[in-house]
């Protein structure tokens, strides 16, 4: 089987800083990216936060923030992959757009379609109220364009059996050439973490298409990582989708959990792409000196 590349989700968007140590400057999230690179992540994904004292878990969408953070973690990993994070609700893209163009990513997550995010808690109230993560082909559209133009290659979210079956469809509307998918699974109102369904979901996607699963949850992600793994999958976690290992401790940054991603790869018989052999794969420039 061909190597596996490794994507490390590095801090996400809805975690509190103040409860739980994920990186939030550029400093840290560099140190965060070292970590996770010398374990075996060759592309970072990269969200961005607000850096005034006491407002780190709040999103950013400010151009300078994206430089300085992603200049650092390309300075802390040569030849890494960015992966940046375009996901707003509402119509207006402005911010996404404008970190795209400053940073020039080699790769960009475009949310593919539509979803009610929602989250229950155990006393049956909302976690947070209801909410439309709006993505219509409208938003999806102006977002390719921008990707075309920079030079970004889309990664295309997928967050159930609907949106995974709408993306070739966008490849046939003339849309995007190459789709790449991420079947994120595990948000409480999208794809379960469930490996019988994650067996189904390539027979939907365009043929020889590239594909990764993002995994959301504690324990039952392992298997379903592993499955990833054996079933030729692109490998992707960090302190975005969980903090915990396959035993049930709690990890204390991205390396320990890119650690056991790559054993999953290396169980399955595939090694580890290099940040070249990645960047081969996904047909992305090599790295000028």
């Amino acid at each position: 089987m061909e190597p596996a590349i490794l994507t490390c989700a590095l801090t996400g968007v809805l975690t509190d800083p103040r409860q739980h140590p994920v990186p939030v400057t550029p400093r840290e999230l560099a140190a965060q990216a070292r970590d996770a690179y010398n374990a075996g992540a060759t592309i970072m994904h990269v969200h961005l936060r607000d850096q005034a004292p006491g407002r780190g878990h709040l999103a950013s969408w400010d151009p300078e923030v994206a430089g300085a953070v992603v200049d650092a973690i390309r300075d802390a990993c040569p030849g890494v992959i960015i992966n940046l994070t375009t996901g707003v609700f509402g119509p207006d893209i402005s911010g996404p757009v404008a970190c795209i163009r400053r940073v020039t990513p080699e790769i960009a997550a475009c949310n593919a379609g539509s979803l009610n995010y929602l989250k229950l808690r155990r006393d049956g109230q909302w976690a947070w109220p209801p909410m439309m993560f709006d993505n219509p082909v409208a938003k999806v559209k102006a977002f390719l364009d921008v990707m075309a133009e920079t030079g970004a290659h889309p990664e295309l979210e997928c967050f159930d059996v609907g949106i995974v079956r709408s993306v070739d469809l966008y490849r046939r509307a003339g849309l995007v050439e190459n789709p790449e998918y991420n079947f994120v699974m595990g948000v409480a109102s999208g794809m379960p973490v469930d490996g019988d369904l994650l067996r189904l979901l390539p027979r939907w996607i365009t043929p020889g298409a590239r594909w990764q699963t993002t995994l959301i949850g504690r324990a039952e992600i392992w298997p379903v990582h592993q499955l990833t793994a054996e079933l030729g999958g692109m490998l992707r976690t960090g302190l975005e989708d969980t903090f915990y290992l396959p035993d049930g401790a709690v990890a204390t940054g991205n390396g320990p959990l890119i650690e056991a991603l790559a054993a999953c790869a290396r169980n399955a018989g595939r090694p580890i792409a290099s940040p070249a052999e990645a960047r081969a794969l996904l047909g992305l420039a090599p790295v000028s000196n």
